[in-house]
């Protein structure tokens, strides 16, 4: 069967390209309903990427974030027409240490292979997860990025020592604020603190018990571990502040992405004798553990509704480009585009 892709072949350019799907390959197709618009999409479709990166991924199809409904399943392990979360990271081996997403075996659509910016997607079953048939799709569309802060919450959880009374989260974008949700919903009896540089953005952060700006942290305050969520330029600085308030025996969990090398104070983690750990992607068990929050904790879905921004409606590549391009000028939250190729 011909699918249609749509892949982007140079910054800021989509063209469309078909290819051929095996209907009795074992993989469940899946028609896309609602993609959700990365930073990492971004870096691609911008062309901030390095030179030599965008020549050997590019041309290819973008977006890892997204949902969809079951169109044909030879595996009949999903009815046609169920509602399914989509996992883009694609594992050809398995290993009794690493995990699936730190296997650099393992193929990522968007990334290392065409990601969900297609007429049908063709998945094995276990690349799938059935989502509650009620469920906002504007807000499962970006599961993929829950799942992520899921599996750094999980792993902290198992790394970090039993003192837990105070967890500081450096950053006020999605990715602090849906870490910052989840820290919470672990740790009811944790007080989490929100560390940003804009006020009005701290304010959206109604769950955490208290946020502050970076230039006004009260003198004396301290914490047992803190969470990294910001990523770029901003790193080493986030960073830098980590280290100075965090008490000695804390682990500090990185998960902003930064494009060069960042500078840390390794005499005070040697000092405070610190853990530190990165959380890159996430896996199977992360994006279940995800959906099982969303069926116990529905309010969670509400206070990740706070994080819909842009929705666009996409038929055409005109469509998609200006979906691109509303993308870069959002100044929070997630551009969700209602996929009806």
């Amino acid at each position: 069967m011909l699918n249609t892709v749509y892949r982007l072949v140079a910054p800021r350019r989509f063209e469309i390209a078909f290819t051929d799907v095996n209907l009795f390959g074992g993989e469940v197709l899946v028609r896309p309903t609602h993609l959700s618009i990365c930073n990492a999409d971004q870096r691609y479709y911008q062309g901030t990427r390095d030179a030599a990166v965008l020549a050997e991924k590019l041309p290819m199809a973008l977006i890892h974030e997204g949902v969809g409904e079951v169109a044909y399943d030879p595996t009949n392990t999903f009815a046609v027409g169920t509602k399914v979360v989509m996992i883009p990271n694609r594992p050809v081996e398995t290993d009794p240490i690493i995990p699936e997403n730190y296997l650099r075996s393992s193929k990522f659509g968007g990334s290392s292979c065409d990601g969900f910016l297609q007429e049908y997607v063709a998945l094995k079953p276990d690349r799938l997860i059935e989502l509650p048939h009620d469920i906002n799709m504007n807000v499962a569309a970006f599961t993929e990025l829950v799942s992520v802060s899921m599996h750094a919450v999980s792993r902290f959880a198992r790394i970090a020592h039993a003192r837990r009374e105070t967890i500081g989260v450096w950053g006020d974008g999605n990715l602090s604020y849906i870490t910052s949700l989840l820290l919470k919903k672990t740790f009811p009896n944790t007080k989490i603190c929100v560390f940003g540089i804009v006020r009005e953005k701290l304010a959206d952060f109604t769950f955490a018990d208290e946020t502050y700006l970076t230039n006004e942290i009260p003198e004396g305050f301290t914490m047992d571990h803190a969470f990294e969520c910001v990523g770029g330029n901003g790193s080493p600085i986030a960073i830098g502040q980590i280290i100075d308030y965090i008490k000695p025996e804390g682990t500090i969990s990185i998960l902003g992405v930064s494009e060069y090398p960042v500078q840390i104070n390794t005499r005070m983690i040697l000092e405070k004798g610190l853990r530190m750990f990165g959380s890159s992607r996430s896996g199977y068990d992360d994006f279940l553990r995800t959906v099982t929050l969303y069926r116990e904790n529905p309010e969670v879905l509400d206070y990740l509704s706070n994080l819909i921004g842009v929705q666009m409606t996409v038929r055409t590549v005109k469509d998609l480009t200006e979906a691109f391009e509303a993308d870069t000028r959002k100044m929070f939250g997630k551009t969700i585009m209602k996929w009806e190729e």
